[in-house]
């Protein structure tokens, strides 16, 4: 799974969303029409392939110019949905808003050992994860799974108007018993956004 925030560079970009509740999606059951009818039109869509598979994403955003998080930051909510053969296979939430902000504490993540943490003993000392997935083509059964921890700042440059964007994220895989599997951390950015 990936977040995939590409705001437009203006004060303002993509429609205003509510986040779901992550207990209303269900991976495997939830499928693409079920979303489309909740959120509309995406702000975007693509096609991610993985272990070849076609993963289709659907992904909505939101910036706004409003108190945020850290000083300087522009507040972007980004919601990514992904699907293989029509059905939710992953999702992910990432945000920069006081009200749902999903910054974590990246230091926490180096408690997390592998073949003995279990994904009890990963919510407990990172709280709720900002995401969830399976592979595709284990949707169906008990075969594992991964979460996914996010965080996105966008600070504005007063003098030029140009935007950074910096992005981090924690995905933590598990077997079928619920052990940590791996744990990868990921820093993007920061990206040049042009006014």
């Amino acid at each position: 799974m990936a977040v995939i925030l590409l705001l437009a560079t203006a004060g303002c970009a993509g429609q205003a969303f509510v986040p779901p509740q992550p207990e209303s999606l269900i991976l495997g059951k939830t499928t693409e029409a079920d979303i489309r009818e909740r959120f509309g039109d995406p702000y975007r869509e693509g096609a991610i392939n993985k272990h070849g598979e076609a993963i289709k994403s659907l992904s909505y955003a939101h910036a706004a110019g409003a108190a945020s998080l850290v000083g300087g930051v522009t507040p972007a909510r980004g919601q990514g949905f992904y699907f293989w053969n029509a059905v939710l296979v992953g999702h992910d939430f990432t945000s920069s808003f006081d009200e749902d902000k999903t910054d974590f504490d990246e230091q926490l993540a180096t408690s997390i050992k592998k073949g003995q943490s279990t994904k009890a003993d990963v919510v407990k000392l990172l709280g709720p994860p900002a995401g969830e997935g399976r592979d595709a083509r284990a949707v169906s059964r008990a075969a594992g799974s991964s979460i996914v921890y996010t965080s996105i700042q966008r600070t504005l440059n007063r003098w030029s108007g140009d935007r950074l964007e910096q992005e981090r994220s924690l995905r933590i895989t598990f077997d079928e018993a619920d052990i940590v599997r791996d744990v990868v951390m990921v820093h993007s950015g920061p990206v040049l956004l042009r006014r």
